[in-house]
């Protein structure tokens, strides 16, 4: 089961589109934690597209995030650094409470 975070699919899956291209455009994201354990999945499933290579992979992860550059930095700069790792290529840190609503924060970050 996966996380709704109080939004209909379409809204879910923008949300993800940005917070993922700016995840692989900053390296590392400040989020609530429920965001970031569900960004986790979706990031390894883009480095591990990523890491294949092919003009099919970048097809498909071009479909998913927002910006060209990102893309390239991904395939050209992050997959070959994981190509001998077998998955897990993110961690998340507990960060404690935001002040505003006591919502539980998280960085997540390429490890």
């Amino acid at each position: 089961m996966y996380r709704k975070l109080g939004r209909d699919s379409s809204a879910r899956k923008a949300l993800f589109r940005g917070m993922l291209t700016s995840f692989f455009q900053y390296d590392r994201i400040e989020t609530t934690e429920a965001k970031a354990k569900e960004l986790r999945g979706l990031a390894d499933q883009m480095i591990t597209l990523a890491k294949r290579g092919d003009l099919h992979a970048r097809r498909q992860v071009l479909a998913y995030l927002m910006d060209e550059d990102v893309v390239k930095k991904l395939f050209d700069e992050i997959a070959p650094k994981y190509a001998d790792r077998q998955g897990g290529y993110t961690r998340v840190i507990k960060l404690g409470l935001r002040k505003g609503d006591a919502a539980p924060l998280a960085l997540i970050e390429l490890v």
